[in-house]
C-alpha cells in the first residue's frame, strides 16, 4: 500500500503538516509512505524578497514528485497554502501537468485527501479544499476529508484551523503563527483515516 504525501510550503506551515500526515499514515500497518514536494516556480530573487529562502532550505532534503510518483501510488494527499480561496500557483502548474495520467484513467480509484493552511480563520481554506477537490474528482479518486470521529474538530476553547474537507492551519498575517497541537493532530488523524480507507479499498478490489 503506498501512500505519497505531496506539498507546496513557502514559509514552512505546510511543510510541519504534511510531516504529521506522514507520522498518521505510517501508523497503519502495511503502509509505505513517501513524503515530496512539488516543484518550486519562483525564481531565488523572489523567495528572498518574500523572506522564503530559509524555509525553502529546510525542505531542501525532500524529493520532488513527479507524474510517474503519482501514477505509481494508492493515496495521495496534497497540502497546499491558501492562495485567495485557491491552491497557490505551484500546486496547480503541478496538477496541470497530469493530462496524461487522466487520459490513461490513471488515477481512478485512488484515494485522494487535501490539507491546507491560510493567513487568517477565514481566509478560504475550506474554499481551497473543495476547489482541490473538482481536481481529485475529474481524475476519479475517491475523496477523502477529515470526519468528526476526530474530536478536535468540536474545539472552540482556541482558534485552529480544520473542518470535515480537511486538516488546516492557521499561519497569521506574517506568518508567525506555526501550527499548534490540535491542527498537527488532526493532520495525523487524516493521514491515518486516508491509510485505512486505502486499506478497505484495497481490500474489496481483492475479492
Amino acid at each position: 500500500m503506498k501512500i505519497i504525501v505531496v506539498y507546496y510550503s513557502m514559509y514552512g506551515h505546510i511543510y510541519q503538516m504534511m510531516q504529521a500526515a506522514v507520522e498518521g499514515a505510517k501508523s497503519v500497518k502495511g503502509a509505505a509512505v513517501t513524503l515530496k514536494r512539488v516543484p518550486e516556480t519562483l525564481p531565488k530573487e523572489v523567495l528572498e524578497k518574500m523572506g522564503a529562502v530559509e524555509a525553502q532550505k529546510a525542505q531542501a532534503g525532500v524529493e520532488v514528485c513527479t507524474v510517474e510518483d503519482l501514477a505509481a501510488a494508492d493515496a495521495i494527499i496534497f497540502g497546499t497554502p491558501t492562495r485567495f480561496g485557491n491552491m497557490c500557483g505551484q500546486m496547480r502548474q503541478f496538477l496541470d501537468s497530469t493530462g496524461g495520467l487522466w487520459l490513461k484513467g490513471s488515477m481512478i480509484g485512488k484515494v485522494g485527501s487535501v490539507i491546507t493552511s491560510s493567513a487568517t480563520q477565514h481566509g478560504g481554506q475550506e474554499s481551497t479544499i473543495l476547489s482541490f477537490h473538482t481536481t481529485l474528482l475529474h481524475h476519479g479518486m475517491v475523496v477523502a476529508g477529515l470526519p468528526y470521529s476526530f474530536k478536535g474538530q468540536m474545539d472552540v476553547t482556541e482558534m485552529t484551523g480544520g473542518s470535515p474537507y480537511g486538516a488546516t492551519t492557521i499561519a497569521g498575517g506574517q506568518g508567525e503563527r506555526m501550527p499548534g497541537k490540535s491542527e498537527l493532530d488532526a493532520a495525523r488523524y487524516q493521514g491515518r483515516y486516508v491509510a485505512r480507507l486505502t486499506e478497505r479499498l484495497a481490500g474489496l478490489k481483492a475479492e
